[in-house]
């Protein structure tokens, strides 16, 4: 297996996730209270305008949208909301996720941020883009899978658009990846921290099982039965996959380290975690609870919040690792660690057995 340096950007996937097919809840398809929405979109001003950043999956997306979200509301003047209720990482639906795992924050980079618990008591003015939000509440109960889609087009057309609209609330309820410069996603995580508790576990683990190596982090993105969409061209031969990963393992060991090197393996496969340790028994992972084999996605409400800590220590964890191997490089969950590792491998989509060796320096992408 042979590496091959990349000194630009990696290409933009538009890839679309099974999280973008969530059919819609009730309490989560309004932004205004039932009989408030005529109200509402008859009190917007130009001085009260919002983009509202709403994501129930998990937090490399979440995190990736928000950022297309802030660069927007930064060019155009408006406030942030950041409404994470119905997250796969709770099981109390009317709850912001965000606050439980994530530091309030009031402003990013000159941008209000609204985030706290008390969004289900908030109303936002119209009209509203895109426009399937003017719609009565009743009627934003459920969206079709195609008007999602049709959303997340509109707002890709918006943001790349450069102009703003005349709506006075733009929802942000679509995956939003790639959708945003780079330096957008950087001042997203640079921003927004781990609650102190978590933090604080964050950095206990990496005192003890990371300072002393050189870590190389591995991000497995299996699916456990789930449609994974996007990411399946990599899983067409799943033995081959785990075969591939473990190269891709054997490949990073060898590069030139500093320390004593270790590896650390984040997936939601319980199969991939017992395959990739049969053959790095050392392997380091973050405890967690696991779903049956084709079960489906990892995380979900009825796990509650120990899912999404856990998770939230792993995506941390990557970032600060020496080396990241991306299997798939379509998934959002390591986009952090994409930005921030020094180096990191990823697997070429016509090709998976050709592996791209990324190198940074400075967070810039060079030739080396």
């Amino acid at each position: 297996m042979k590496f091959y340096r990349r000194s630009s950007p990696a290409p933009q996937f538009q890839t679309a996730t099974s999280d973008e097919m969530i059919h819609e809840m009730s309490a989560m398809a309004s932004f205004v209270q039932p009989g408030a929405r005529e109200e509402a979109m008859q009190s917007g001003s130009k001085n009260d305008r919002f983009v509202v950043s709403r994501r129930r999956t998990g937090f490399g997306d979440c995190l990736w949208s928000l950022a297309a979200a802030w660069r927007f509301a930064q060019r155009t003047g408006r406030n942030l909301v950041i409404d994470w209720r119905g997250s796969c990482y709770l099981d109390q639906p009317f709850v912001n996720a965000f606050p439980v795992f994530f530091e309030p924050v009031q402003d990013i980079a000159g941008v209000r941020v609204i985030c706290d618990d008390q969004i289900n008591q908030r109303s936002f003015p119209g009209p509203f883009f895109p426009s399937w939000w003017n719609k009565p509440s009743i009627d934003c109960v459920y969206r079709p899978d195609e008007q999602i889609f049709r959303e997340r087009d509109e707002l890709d057309q918006l943001f790349q658009g450069q102009k703003d609209c005349d709506a006075n609330t733009v929802v942000c309820d679509a995956c939003l990846m790639w959708r945003c410069d780079q330096e957008a996603e950087r001042e997203i995580f640079r921003s927004i921290k781990p609650r102190p508790e978590s933090q604080a576990r964050i950095d206990a683990i990496y005192r003890e099982h990371f300072e002393p190596y050189s870590m190389i982090g591995i991000h497995v993105r299996h699916g456990n039965g789930e449609d994974i969409m996007g990411h399946a061209p990599y899983w067409t031969d799943p033995e081959r996959a785990l075969r591939q990963v473990c190269n891709a393992i054997e490949r990073a060991k060898a590069l030139p380290h500093t320390k004593p090197v270790r590896a650390f393996l984040c997936t939601d496969s319980a199969h991939v975690l017992e395959q990739v340790s049969a053959i790095f028994p050392d392997v380091f992972t973050i405890p967690k609870r696991f779903k049956p084999p084709q079960a489906g996605p990892l995380h979900s409400g009825a796990l509650g919040a120990e899912g999404g800590f856990a998770a939230l220590t792993e995506m941390y964890l990557l970032a600060r690792c020496d080396t990241a191997i991306r299997f798939p490089p379509t998934s959002a969950f390591t986009r952090y660690a994409r930005l921030f590792a020094p180096r990191v491998i990823e697997f070429d989509l016509n090709d998976p057995s050709r592996l791209i060796l990324i190198e940074e320096a400075s967070q810039e992408v060079v030739r080396t």
